[in-house]
């Protein structure tokens, strides 16, 4: 049953918010709510009961109102103009979680082997995190190779990134102002040592705005052992509206919790009790213009009841062909988890999300890049993983025309030292590390800085 339009003047009686009529059906039953209603006015505590929204319900306004009816807001994630005609539309953040060894990877130091097991004279051990660091050198125990018309170099490890080089830029530049993986995290996610700051995500979506308005603008994927050390603080919105932060998803199962719609609810029910809802809290708005988190809120439950059908065809990669797949290694054990966050990804900004990060590496050290003993064992686990999805990404993004509105970031919370950590580990090295950047009008074949 549909709300009676012609009523929502008179929804409240004389005592105000005391009491009040409705006019939704139950989900629990095919019969009229006026079966249920044995006196009016009922009270707000009857009324919630029949109706059987809950209080939950409450924060939901204008969820299927149409554009007219929510003129009178300003939707915060409304794509914006840009005011300079810009390549990138779209950011995928590649997060490798515990500091992934430049050294070994991405870094070529081949003067290294000369130096091996010999002190390096400018090692300033202020730098380590760890005691046990020592100041003699540690080359690499993998080759490095030219690759691509550029002539990049890339180590072994990446046998499928390699094909990419000329997509890469390489910035071997980058700098942290802390070796403790939470202040660093936190550093590279939002410019700042202390948790609190709006994160790189949304400050994109801030500017940008959303191109879909049923997708969050901000998704956030992080690796089935565990999340990083700070948790939503990575992907907080911080003094900006709740409305920026990031939105959890997940790779596997449904991809939000709870977002389907009750069971035994029909979608005629629900439209009427949220048209109902959408009046009350226009009131309830009104009457608090300034409460910047109540609109977010309500905005999040607007957003919530438009994924319900948006969400689960985003993520649903079983429809892609199984030469897509291949590509991004779900076909492999080893790669299939963070295959299908890549692939899921690329579907993401293809529907108009304007920022998502994947993380890969969670819990501690060796489930993470965070490679202080057995950076051989660390590698040897972790680059696999990673090596057909990103490169497959690459070439996904390519083939479809989206890579030069895509920029693709990678890289961790710092690097890795050039010296020995015991006997076959790498301690944290915030002031000298690599990452790399692909699509979004970026140069690729390059690299930019360099470390001693």
């Amino acid at each position: 049953m549909r709300p009676n339009a012609g009523n929502a003047s008179s929804l409240f009686d004389a005592r105000g918010s005391e009491h009040c009529a409705t006019c939704c059906s139950t989900s629990t039953s095919s019969s009229s709510w006026t079966d249920q209603v044995t006196h009016l006015p009922l009270t707000r505590r009857e009324m919630l009961d029949v109706t059987g929204i809950g209080f939950g319900g409450l924060a939901m306004r204008s969820l299927l109102a149409e554009d007219g009816l929510l003129a009178a807001s300003a939707n915060p994630l409304a794509s914006v103009p840009a005011g300079v005609l810009a390549r990138a539309k779209s950011v995928i953040f590649l997060f490798a979680y515990g500091g992934p060894s430049h050294v070994d990877l991405f870094d070529y130091k081949p003067a290294l082997r000369k130096w091996e097991n010999k002190p390096i004279p400018v090692f300033d051990r202020k730098d380590a995190f760890n005691k046990t660091t020592h100041a003699t050198a540690m080359p690499s125990p993998w080759s490095f190779h030219r690759h691509g018309e550029s002539g990049l170099y890339v180590s072994e490890l990446f046998p499928e990134l390699s094909g990419c080089a000329d997509e890469l830029c390489m910035v071997h530049s980058m700098h942290c102002e802390s070796n403790n993986h939470a202040p660093a995290l936190f550093h590279m996610n939002t410019g700042f040592l202390l948790p609190g700051r709006p994160s790189m995500g949304s400050w994109v979506t801030y500017g940008l705005g959303s191109d879909n308005q049923s997708l969050p603008a901000f998704v956030v994927m992080w690796d089935y052992r565990g999340g990083p050390i700070g948790g939503a603080q990575n992907w907080t919105s911080g003094f900006l509206p709740a409305a920026f932060q990031g939105t959890p998803f997940r790779s596997k199962g449904e991809p939000i919790i709870n977002l389907d719609r009750p069971p035994g609810l029909s979608g005629e029910s629900q439209r009427a009790r949220l048209n109902l809802i959408q009046r009350l809290n226009r009131r309830h708005l009104d009457q608090r213009p300034a409460a910047a988190d109540l609109e977010a809120r309500i905005a999040s439950y607007e957003l919530a009841y438009r994924m319900q059908m948006s969400a689960p065809e985003a993520v649903a990669i079983e429809g892609e062909t199984r030469e897509t797949q291949r590509l991004y290694g779900i076909d492999q054990p080893i790669s299939s988890y963070f295959g299908r966050q890549c692939l899921m990804a690329r579907r993401l900004v293809e529907r108009g999300v304007r920022f998502v990060q994947l993380y890969s590496g969670g819990g501690d050290q060796q489930l993470s890049w965070d490679a202080h003993s057995g950076i051989r064992e660390n590698l040897e686990q972790h680059c696999p993983e990673i090596d057909r999805p990103v490169a497959g990404l690459i070439k996904d993004l390519k083939r479809r025309g989206l890579l030069d509105e895509t920029l693709i970031v990678w890289g961790g919370e710092f690097g890795r030292m050039p010296t020995h950590q015991g006997t076959a580990g790498r301690d944290h090295n915030p002031r000298g590390f690599t990452v790399w950047l692909a699509g979004g009008g970026v140069k690729g074949g390059i690299t930019y800085g360099t470390t001693d």
